[in-house]
């Protein structure tokens, strides 16, 4: 798997503080962009986080390249609706030699890797089969696995990415996508901290387990470990 985050909003901190000073400032966004120190910026960031007044994240966005996930995976991924997607076209890009995702638990196992291995040959010779016998490649690719590799483009900005880390960085989540998400959430908190700095399940951001009676029962540990 490979995420790269590729753009996003420049001063990603700077925007958001000058964006929630011009609700109460008499004066314009680009005024008060150039007088706001960098300490100012940090403590009105960190008050808006600790608030949870998130609208003025809002203005800014992060663009992810990712590359060697599974269709598995953005099926799920395209559920956040509030995002932008650019995805690798099964109806225009050949198939042929696919490349496919193992599941660790696929991979552990000899026996079952090779009954996986075998079928995703399988489909793969059918794929060839049925584009030789004419079968347009829209129509060829309904034989493709889930597991299939695929690339997509990603654009969030930064209220959606804390919501999407609180249910894709939990323990629940389903592996490949949490993989996924906690690289993401690595780089972001690079790129701004303060922003981030709470991203995560509720069990690491705010000390309670939000799923219920679907929980995965560690919130102890994790708050033990977190000290």
């Amino acid at each position: 798997m490979k995420v790269n985050l590729v753009w996003h909003t420049p001063e990603p901190q700077r925007v958001v503080a000058m964006s929630a000073r011009l609700c109460y400032s008499p004066v314009g966004a680009e005024q008060l962009a150039e007088s706001m120190t960098e300490e100012q910026t940090a403590k009105l960031v960190q008050k808006i986080v600790d608030l949870g007044h998130l609208s003025t994240l809002e203005h800014v966005s992060f663009t992810f390249a990712i590359e060697g996930v599974s269709r598995v995976l953005t099926h799920q991924l395209v559920r956040h609706r509030i995002a932008s997607y650019s995805q690798q076209s099964q109806r225009y890009v050949s198939e042929h030699d696919f490349e496919y995702i193992v599941p660790n638990s696929i991979a552990a196992n000899p026996e079952a890797y090779d009954k996986y291995h075998q079928l995703m040959d399988n489909i793969r010779n059918t794929y060839d089969e049925l584009i030789s016998m004419g079968v347009h490649k829209e129509d060829a690719r309904y034989c493709l696995s889930n597991a299939t590799e695929t690339k997509i483009v990603v654009t969030m900005n930064a209220r959606a990415l804390l919501n999407f880390f609180t249910l894709r960085c939990c323990e629940r989540a389903q592996w490949e996508i949490r993989q996924m998400a906690e690289m993401m959430l690595e780089q972001v908190r690079h790129a701004a901290p303060l922003l981030f700095k709470k991203a995560g399940p509720t069990c690491v951001s705010e000390g309670y387990c939000g799923e219920g009676a679907m929980t995965c029962g560690r919130l102890a540990e994790i708050l033990r470990n977190s000290r």
